[in-house]
């Protein structure tokens, strides 16, 4: 593996500022893809997908291909856990996810944390692949979700709009809650160590449901034991950048930056990247932020909100990236004009 040295993204996470910011995009392997589609078309279900490692290992590579990422993330999915955990879960067409639902501690017997990372070994092949197959200036991110954010769609059985049954538990009967925290923390551990062992030089915790907590449960919730985890990771391998992105948690989000545990924050859309400057690029780098659809506009509006994010936030350690995932309706063309411009190659596509 050649040394962080020569990957710009493992510079930027170690604190070196940049004049050309090293990029990624989350969901940059996706349904905005031609390529993908027709992989896609040709599996059967979303984690048989997941799944099958020379495929999910085809799609990684996909974007980088096209585009010249200076990251990878593997493909994945951050329900994997839940089912490697022994709970059903199901990738329904027009539905999302569709999970058995786990609502009080007594369904936690359903669960089994022993031999999780035996029942994802596909993840780590496919992670193996990647790795042997990406350029040597590319890094390779492994990733899961938050126990917070796992825990809203195990509870839910889907997605939600008020995570009411997942509040209700939480705050009525914290010590049982808990206890469903305590084992994701065990699980997210072991599913990051087991990527980082196949080749995964970063992880990323997705905490994408941080935001609908009050701050002082958000705190409990999402802050501390992504801290546990983040401190167990660094435990295990010493060196390996953790990136946490709680969204919307709004400037609870420096809280994430000064605690020490984490190589950079990604920050959502909604978060100014002056702010950002201020607050959390003194402590830690910071990844993100362009919002998504301006992706999908293209054009000025693309040009205009890279300029603005990197006018602001370029002069210390920073990754570029979007403030959440690449949304299917983005044309290719416009994520080539993005790569260019960061390149300092103009608006060609």
């Amino acid at each position: 593996m050649p040394p962080a040295a020569d990957k710009p993204f493992l510079r930027a996470l170690g604190g070196e500022p940049a004049a050309r910011p090293p990029f990624w995009l989350m969901r940059q392997a996706g349904r905005y893809l031609p390529e993908y589609r027709a992989v896609r078309a040709g599996t059967g279900g979303f984690l048989d997908l997941c799944y099958t490692p020379a495929k999910a290992a085809e799609v990684t590579l996909q974007p980088i291909r096209r585009y010249g990422m200076d990251a990878a993330i593997i493909f994945s999915d951050i329900l994997v856990v839940p089912h490697g955990l022994g709970q059903e879960v199901a990738f329904r067409e027009g539905e999302g996810p569709v999970l058995e639902p786990v609502r009080c501690a007594a369904d936690l017997e359903r669960l089994n944390v022993q031999g999780v990372t035996e029942r994802l070994a596909p993840v780590y092949e496919a992670v193996d692949r990647v790795a042997g197959a990406l350029p040597g200036e590319t890094a390779l991110i492994g990733f899961a979700g938050a126990p917070w954010t796992v825990a809203c769609y195990m509870v839910e059985g889907r997605g939600s709009r008020d995570f009411g049954t997942v509040k209700r538990w939480a705050f009525t009967d914290p010590d049982g809650f808990d206890r469903l925290i305590r084992l994701l923390e065990q699980a997210t551990v072991a599913h990051l160590c087991a990527q980082i062992a196949a080749g995964a030089e970063v992880v990323q915790l997705f905490d994408t449901w941080a935001g609908v907590l009050p701050e002082r449960a958000m705190r409990r919730l999402c802050l501390d034991p992504c801290r546990r985890i983040a401190a167990a990771v660094r435990a295990a391998h010493p060196g390996v950048p953790v990136i946490a992105f709680p969204r919307g948690v709004g400037p609870a989000m420096s809280a994430y930056a000064a605690c020490g545990d984490f190589a950079a924050v990604s920050i959502d859309q909604a978060i100014s990247p002056d702010w950002a400057a201020r607050h959390l690029q003194p402590h830690v780098a910071v990844q993100g932020n362009l919002d998504p659809w301006e992706l999908v506009a293209g054009g000025s509006a693309l040009a205009d909100g890279i300029a603005h994010i990197r006018a602001s936030l370029g002069g210390g350690p920073f990754v570029f990236n979007l403030g959440h995932g690449i949304v299917p309706q983005t044309p290719p063309e416009h994520v080539a004009m993005l790569a260019a411009l960061l390149r300092g190659e103009g608006n060609r596509a």
